[in-house]
């Protein structure tokens, strides 16, 4: 603000100049035009310069200003300075960019960038590796032209990124690679691709041997089991020290009998994939079906059972699948359940979901185990599951139909008052079969 009214006093000096020698020469008019041309000139002048110094400041890093004085010399010293901090933030930006790029060089896993026209905008050296790209003539390229998967394709554009994708690399079937894509700034992407062709075999490797395994051990367990069940009925002929031990073989040959079975549910659950025709199922009789059969299983317990469901609901699935879900659920319920207690199974709509829901009053489970259920073998206490004859893969089980049905459990519970278990599948999947006979009701109304 000073130096603006610095140079207008020295406007009204110059004028007042003007005016006094005008008044001289006696032409006050003429000699103030010529003295406003001249300012306007001087100003014409040092626009030029301010012009030229910015168009050789382009090309120059560090060219000084012009020099000058007054109002123009602020002007160009300012400028100078804004400059200087700017060089000083790009070149701290360029740093940050050069180191990033170097770190990310040196990465096993491909980095990507995808501008928001889904271009590829930068890569790092993996992902010509992995991916094939070539530098810089896929640059600005579209991502799905030069990943031509439609699994990939349909992965990119849901914009679903809670999941990774796992598939063969492009061009190369024995490579299998993992996408992870996350969205920032205005719509872009990050997309990080990690090899995980050795994992994938390790864990193809397990699953065929625990297949395997449990196959092969399956024929022996069956001859000792029937041997056992043989030396028990005909137990009085025996030492009565043998009978506790025989008693325990055979409960043990049981047991290891249902781990086997299990082991190989979730083995054919993991290696084959879902069906293409799948069951109307009516939900109603599937869940009478399942509390005729756990009431058999713990008929001395005179557990009392609700079923809260719509006659009319059906379920599209594979009925022997979604049997042994919603059952293992329900004999899990029973099982830690005391004498007299209170199940209910629900069937519903909620949210744009449809729920299926397994709820009991028994002793419930502590908050810290429950992330850890659907493991493998995970125990809560191990006595109690050894004295319920639980294989510890029942959730593990549940887990792996319903997300064959595009579904996720849910399990909620506190210790000593009860647990529920929610099955959560997609609401396609649920119909009315009202609605199918109310349908065509209209049409033969119309046709008549």
């Amino acid at each position: 603000m000073q130096n603006w009214r610095t140079e207008l006093n020295r406007i009204c000096l110059l004028l007042s100049l003007a005016a006094i020698v005008g008044y001289a020469v006696g032409h006050i008019s003429w000699v103030m035009l010529i003295s406003l041309c001249l300012y306007y000139l001087f100003n014409l002048y040092q626009l030029r310069r301010f012009n030229l110094w910015l168009n050789r400041d382009s090309s120059e890093s560090d060219s000084e200003p012009p020099e000058s004085f007054g109002l123009w010399g602020d002007i160009f010293d300012g400028i100078y300075r804004l400059q200087k901090q700017e060089r000083r933030a790009s070149s701290y930006l360029a740093n940050i960019i050069d180191k990033a790029q170097e770190s990310s060089a040196a990465l096993e896993m491909a980095v990507v960038m995808i501008n928001k026209q889904s271009n590829l905008d930068w890569w790092n050296l993996a992902a010509e590796k992995l991916l094939g790209f070539q530098f810089p003539k896929d640059r600005n390229q579209s991502i799905t032209n030069l990943i031509r998967d439609p699994r990939f394709s349909d992965y990119f554009y849901n914009e679903i990124y809670d999941d990774t994708l796992k598939m063969d690399a492009p061009g190369e079937s024995n490579k299998v690679l993992e996408f992870q894509i996350a969205l920032f700034g205005e719509h872009e992407r990050l997309m990080i691709v990690r090899d995980v062709t050795q994992l994938h075999r390790l864990e193809s490797m397990r699953k065929d041997f625990v297949g395997n395994v449990s196959h092969e051990l399956g024929t022996p367990i069956t001859v000792i089991k029937g041997y056992l069940e043989a030396i028990v009925d005909n137990l009085d002929s025996l030492d009565e020290q043998w009978h506790k031990p025989i008693q325990q073989m055979r409960q043990q040959s049981l047991r290891m009998e249902n781990i086997v079975r299990d082991l190989l549910i979730l083995s054919s659950l993991e290696t084959k994939g879902l069906t293409k025709t799948q069951d109307l199922i009516e939900l109603t009789t599937l869940f009478s079906e399942i509390e005729n059969d756990t009431k058999q299983m713990f008929k001395d317990e005179s557990h009392t059972f609700e079923i809260i469901c719509d006659p009319s609901l059906r379920l599209t699935g594979k009925r022997s699948e979604i049997y042994s879900a919603i059952s293992n659920l329900v004999v899990n319920a029973a099982k830690y359940t005391p004498a007299g207690g209170h199940i209910q199974l629900s069937a519903e709509a909620n949210g744009g979901l449809f729920e299926i829901g397994v709820q009991d009053d028994g002793i419930g489970i502590e908050s810290h185990h429950i992330p850890r259920l659907t493991e493998r073998f995970y125990r809560i206490d191990g006595s109690r599951s050894s004295d319920t004859g639980g294989t510890g893969l029942g959730l593990a089980i549940v887990k792996h139909i319903l997300a064959r049905h595009e579904g996720d459990l849910e399990i909620s519970s506190t210790h000593g008052e009860g647990s529920r278990f929610i099955c959560r599948l997609p609401l396609s999947r649920a119909s009315l079969e009202q609605s199918v006979s109310k349908t065509k009701t209209e049409a033969l109304s119309t046709d008549t």
